[in-house]
């Protein structure tokens, strides 16, 4: 019963914030203007004594992006909450594995081969595909004799993530012009500005299908939570299987949405914590409360980003990063504290 009130209260909460996002911006608009916008956008009739100016803003510019928000913000939320059940460490977030990392690669490349200037599609895919080869070389190290321990996946994970941030700023050193050295660290701060219907079904369509691919492996992370990775293969489940798929959905969801938001940190920290407070530890539950809780999250920190500053926009990651710390902070205590009680 608790936890149906919970994700009715976060749908309703994600209703909420995603009007608000539409309303506030550079030109204010009324609640009013926005239903006319969007009955228009959708059915083709009616809206017409909104102007054509505050059309395109709700339907081409805000709206795009307050979606993009949600998708972006409940994918690495969701992302969060898996690793955090896979490794069974608190602290793992979508960082981890390097998929972050290697889609910053594989951005980065876009653009100082001149490529993003050409196509628009250029950095997307190269992000996607740094992503995906990220994962596939953490495997390859950790993987031996047909078995995967989690312990090795998390050193290779760390080891590959060091290095392609490393290959990062070397390329982001050696490239001569200031425009794209501009580019390059403007999407490692992470951001949706510009972000348009074109940039959404790219990463809706394969984050979408990972994210509901990963609920069919939730009642798995429980028993892993509750019998540890041992007992778990004790009752007859196929760990390597388990984490073979975990990753490689987790990987694609992941480095989906990364390729059009750049870097964002600590959502797939943050969330997941937040909400076994309120929900518990099923996962069968946590999911779509973590995706609802990241969405919300990320709503309003892109709001932050674009009316924190009058003419001026801020950086998204560095928003994230601003709100995320000080909870990593007092994690950090917290899990010091119950080790030193232990």
């Amino acid at each position: 019963m608790k936890q149906g009130l919970v994700l009715s209260a976060l749908v309703g909460f994600v209703i909420v914030s995603a009007m608000t996002a539409l309303v506030i911006g550079s030109v204010p608009l009324s609640l009013e203007t926005i239903a006319r916008a969007l009955i228009r956008a959708v059915t083709g009739i009616g809206g017409g004594d909104v102007p054509a100016a505050h059309q395109a803003i709700v339907v081409h510019l805000r709206l795009p992006r307050v979606l993009l928000a949600c998708l972006v913000g409940g994918t690495l939320a969701l992302a969060g909450a898996v690793l955090q059940g896979l490794f069974r460490n608190p602290m793992a977030d979508p960082g981890l594995i390097g998929v972050s990392s290697g889609g910053a690669l594989g951005a980065v490349l876009a653009m100082v081969l001149g490529l993003a200037s050409q196509s628009m599609w250029a950095l997307p895919v190269l992000a996607f595909i740094g992503a995906g080869l990220a994962t596939w070389v953490i495997f390859l190290l950790a993987s031996s004799h047909g078995r995967t321990p989690l312990g090795m996946l998390l050193l290779a994970g760390l080891a590959v993530s060091a290095f392609l941030t490393a290959m990062t700023s070397l390329l982001l050193s050696l490239a001569k012009n200031i425009y794209v050295m501009r580019e390059v660290l403007f999407w490692l701060m992470g951001g949706l500005e510009g972000r348009g219907w074109l940039h959404l079904w790219v990463a809706a369509v394969p984050a979408l299908i990972a994210g509901g691919a990963l609920s069919w492996f939730a009642q798995d992370l429980n028993v892993l939570a509750a019998s540890g990775e041992e007992g778990a293969r004790s009752l007859g489940l196929d760990m390597d299987r388990l984490k073979r798929w975990l990753l490689i959905l987790t990987a694609l969801m992941v480095g989906a949405v990364v390729s059009v938001s750049g870097i964002i940190g600590f959502v797939g920290l943050i969330v997941p914590h937040i909400a076994r407070l309120v929900v518990g530890p099923d996962h069968r539950i946590l999911f779509p409360t973590v995706a609802l809780g990241g969405a919300v999250l990320l709503i309003w920190a892109d709001l932050l980003t674009r009316t924190l500053v009058p003419a001026q926009e801020l950086r998204l990651g560095v928003v994230a990063a601003f709100v995320g710390a000080p909870f990593f902070i007092s994690l950090l205590r917290r899990h010091r504290a119950q080790s030193e009680a232990i």
